[in-house]
């Protein structure tokens, strides 16, 4: 792994390499609180240079919550053209029923997920049952803070495990902020099950069908012109690498602890990422113009 990511200053400097963008939501617009002003910035002058915006978000939470939510923190819908949550992807396969690892999961599910949302199966043919003894499967969309330690579901998850009883997670993420910083995610738990001998399906970035239905949403444009942001190695950059898409990592979000203060940015970069399939173009440390 040769190559360096090249550090910009913001996204004018190569604003001719794009003509649509894949924008993250949390640790890159916003880490909770007000989405950042240079952020809401960048966005205005994104749409001013005819680029087009998605926000594209491993939330378990239905595309329209997390519009919703970025509204209350500044971002009003008409500024950008889109929400594609995980959560929303994962309620298209299980409303339709049409492919794996959709189709064969049974209807009764054990819902996990944050502020007792149940957005993700409101239209479905689920049941949501309260024990795991009774599910078909485990539908994990999110996490509440006092619940995000994957020790807390050890017992539980245990006896879904001895049952095979199948998890859908909804959020691949590792990591996300809480009130007292970053804490385990979805994603987290979910390796946490297959520690323990459970079989996980994940929906979301870095995987193939979330960029896919970017992609759809996009209306097919080369994939070669549209750009990935996020702050995840694992997510944002594996994703949109493995998809032929341009990457640039947000210094500031997943990767602070590393990066922050690092004698040789590029190096730390480079060993953070590993292999060259999760390498980005481009660096910066928040997201500006």
């Amino acid at each position: 792994m040769k190559a360096n990511a090249s550090a910009i200053s913001g996204l004018g400097a190569i604003a001719d390499r794009f003509d649509h963008v894949l924008l993250d939501q949390w640790g890159t617009l916003h880490e909770g609180m007000a989405v950042f002003p240079a952020a809401l910035d960048c966005v205005a002058r994104l749409r001013e240079a005819g680029k087009r915006i998605l926000i594209l978000s491993n939330s378990g939470k239905r595309a329209s919550s997390n519009q919703r939510r970025l509204a209350a923190l500044g971002l009003a819908p008409e500024a950008y053209d889109g929400v594609l949550s995980s959560g929303e992807v994962t309620w298209r396969g299980l409303h339709s029923r049409g492919q794996a690892p959709f189709a064969g999961l049974g209807t009764a599910c054990f819902l996990i997920s944050r502020d007792g949302d149940h957005s993700i199966v409101d239209g479905t043919d689920l049941a949501v049952v309260s024990n795991m003894r009774d599910a078909d499967f485990i539908l994990l969309g999110g996490l509440d803070d006092d619940a995000a330690e994957p020790e807390h579901w050890r017992e539980r998850l245990t006896l879904a495990a001895s049952r095979r009883l199948p998890m859908l997670c909804a959020n691949p993420d590792l990591v996300m902020f809480g009130v007292a910083g970053l804490i385990p995610a979805p994603g987290a738990l979910a390796a946490f099950y297959q520690s323990l001998g459970g079989t996980v399906f994940f929906v979301g970035k870095p995987y193939p069908p979330m960029f896919a239905a970017a992609l759809a949403q996009l209306g097919h444009p080369a994939a070669q012109r549209i750009l990935v942001v996020g702050d995840s190695l694992d997510h944002d950059i594996a994703g949109g690498r493995a998809a032929g898409m341009l990457t640039l990592l947000i210094g500031s979000g997943a990767h602070r602890a590393t990066l922050a203060h690092a004698r040789d940015l590029p190096q730390a970069i480079r060993t953070a990422a590993g292999t060259a399939a999760r390498m980005p173009h481009w660096t910066m440390d928040h997201l500006t113009w």
